[in-house]
């Protein structure tokens, strides 16, 4: 939200009709394609430091 109503500066009702295609073409338009994609063992090491708490009973 902050990118699209703060950076793009987008009126609200616009920001929440926009895909998350256009939203991620929006965001490499202002700061570049990302040099890299994430790879598994980074997304399993982000998960190891993160973990999502045990849901709730």
């Amino acid at each position: 939200m902050a990118f699209g109503l703060g950076v793009l500066r987008l009126a609200p009702a616009v920001f929440w009709q926009m895909t998350t295609r256009e939203l991620h073409a929006a965001w490499e338009g202002v700061y570049g394609r990302a040099a890299t994609s994430l790879t598994r063992a980074a997304l399993d090491d982000l998960m190891a430091a993160f973990p999502d708490p045990p849901p709730e009973r």
